[in-house]
């Protein structure tokens, strides 16, 4: 169970600011949904968490400042999804969420068969048993995708973060992935950052969202409080419908313009 804290930080291409002084504490075993458009900075902000991209700004685990840990145990604090990753297509699933072990491995070892235990049970647990021994360039995207997730998961890493993790997937593997996400967090503390477009599943799995646009945190709190219809009429410019269910679950629920006019009328 590990916290993570961001301290202003902030990320820049070039001369081109892609995320402005962003703060925030996740706490063990909470999860933060990053909403936004399109160039919001919410992928920005998950690289500069994992140190893919330069920033500006401090990123503290349990209270100590992640800079200065090795990579081998910021690899073991912080697992990462991301949007696009790109895949050996030679190598088998098993072999590819096999890696997910190597911050474990010394530098001259082997996997153990803790390791590949730890490998097979997340292949069992996202029912990809059957890609096990199938090279990754015979895979559809969705599928690859799982893979990736898997991965992430087989690290045992008590931070997650997640860019995008279900757009390539169908609707069962969509909810499979993130109900596997969840329960890993009720059962162990996982601490979970994650970056999506479908804003229902975003306010259904995590505690609460932060809302970016243009680099800026727009709006932050509950789904309830975020997902209002005039606030993503604001950012997102959509015209929505926004359904709170009995649970608590908000459905945010697209309208086509030529409804809106006619309700807009009536």
């Amino acid at each position: 169970m590990s916290s993570l804290e961001l301290r202003d930080v902030a990320v820049s291409y070039g001369r081109r600011p892609a995320l402005s002084p962003f703060g925030d504490t996740v706490s063990s075993g909470e999860w933060l949904g990053l909403i936004g458009p399109n160039g919001a900075g919410k992928s920005s902000l998950l690289r500069a968490v994992i140190g893919l991209v330069d920033a500006t700004g401090e990123i503290l685990v349990d209270g100590a400042p992640l800079a200065l840990r090795s990579r081998r145990r910021r690899a073991e604090l912080i697992a990462y999804v991301p949007q696009l990753p790109t895949l050996p297509e030679d190598m088998t699933g098993f072999e590819y969420v096999l890696l997910g072990r190597s911050p474990y491995v010394s530098y001259f070892g082997t996997e153990t068969r803790h390791d590949k235990a730890m490998a097979r049970q997340v292949l069992d647990r996202l029912d990809l048993a059957e890609f096990a021994g199938r090279r990754l360039g015979e895979l559809s995207g969705g599928e690859r995708q799982r893979l990736v997730i898997a991965r992430a998961l087989a690290q045992e890493a008590p931070i997650l973060l997640l860019d995008e993790p279900t757009s390539a997937l169908d609707i069962g593997h969509q909810q499979q992935a993130l109900e596997l996400v969840a329960r890993l967090r009720r059962d162990h503390g996982l601490t979970v950052v994650s970056a999506m477009h479908d804003l229902t599943l975003a306010g259904q799995y995590a505690d609460r969202l932060a809302l970016l646009y243009e680099g800026q945190c727009v709006a932050r709190g509950p789904a309830a409080d975020v997902l209002r219809a005039e606030t993503l009429a604001e950012f997102y410019g959509v015209r929505v419908t926004v359904h709170h269910e009995p649970d608590g679950t908000v459905v945010v629920i697209p309208r086509r313009e030529e409804t809106a006019r006619s309700v807009d009328a009536s």
